[in-house]
């Protein structure tokens, strides 16, 4: 059972799981098959979880673009309809134990995940800023709503044509936000490159950054290592780790985002003579 509707350029898609509801945390994402019993496409999806809502009977909000057959499968389905999904999978944002300044930076729908995660952090007594962007103001998700939650904080919105807001990148903006906030930690989501360059601010300004990377997830549960990218250890050591299982959530100065799509020669277990690039 479920219904949808469209946010601007987007997809939401919301469906009754109590199941999943329940154990939600900020950060976890779901797994989906796409495409009905007799369909082709044998992988799923994985989508991060936008809402929850226990009272109205256990719902679950995702939010996607239709940019392929799978997604564009999702986004025609309809109410009554059912569709097979798990979770909540992966390892969710690691909240502060004390109260402290948030700086929470989507792009595009990355943003989705951060609104579960705005909640938490000021059930905590957390102060939250938003910084959100796009290539253009219909990909900018969640203005209306970061605007609403942030009644005593800023929300900055940038598009890289200028049609709302700043006119840049996320974190083009982000570090004057970080020195007007006085941020003690950033949280991320959005593409690779995004988080990149979110990271990059954040160590610059000597804060930690939690990032929720944007991988392909097939599977969901660590099978079909698919999901693998270059992850710094607590032991100094530089490991393919699996996004779906490990993460999706990573302390982002021990993302190798440079290396991303690649084993790095470095890497435990890599066969010498330089990177290999991941098929």
């Amino acid at each position: 059972m479920l219904t949808t509707r469209r946010v601007d350029a987007y997809h939401a898609l919301t469906v009754v799981a109590p199941g999943i509801a329940e154990r939600f945390r900020p950060g976890h994402f779901v797994s989906v098959s796409v495409g009905g019993a007799n369909t082709a496409m044998v992988t799923r999806r994985a989508f991060y979880v936008h809402d929850v809502k226990p009272e109205y009977g256990g719902t679950v909000e995702l939010v996607f673009s239709a940019g392929g057959p799978g997604t564009a499968w999702l986004a025609e389905r309809r109410a009554r309809d059912t569709i097979d999904l798990v979770g909540p999978l992966g390892r969710p944002f690691p909240l502060p134990r004390d109260p402290v300044h948030c700086v929470l930076v989507g792009s595009e729908y990355g943003s989705a995940v951060l609104f579960p995660l705005a909640d938490a952090l000021a059930e905590r007594g957390c102060r939250v800023d938003f910084v959100l962007g796009a290539a253009s103001a219909d990909r900018v998700f969640g203005a209306m709503r970061a605007r609403r939650m942030a009644e005593r904080a800023t929300v900055t919105l940038t598009t890289e044509d200028g049609s709302l807001g700043v006119r840049g990148t996320v974190s083009d903006a982000l570090p004057a936000v970080v020195a007007g906030t006085r941020a003690d930690v950033v949280y991320a989501c959005g593409p690779m490159r995004t988080l990149r360059a979110v990271t990059a601010v954040a160590i610059e300004a000597d804060i930690p950054v939690q990032v929720a990377v944007e991988e392909s997830m097939a599977c969901g549960i660590g099978i079909c290592m698919t999901c693998v990218l270059p992850v710094i250890g607590d032991d100094g050591v530089t490991r393919m780790t699996r996004a779906c299982a490990e993460g999706p959530v990573f302390r982002g100065e021990r993302v190798r985002f440079e290396d991303v799509g690649t084993i790095p020669f470095d890497a435990l277990g890599a066969p010498g003579g330089g990177a290999r690039h991941v098929s």
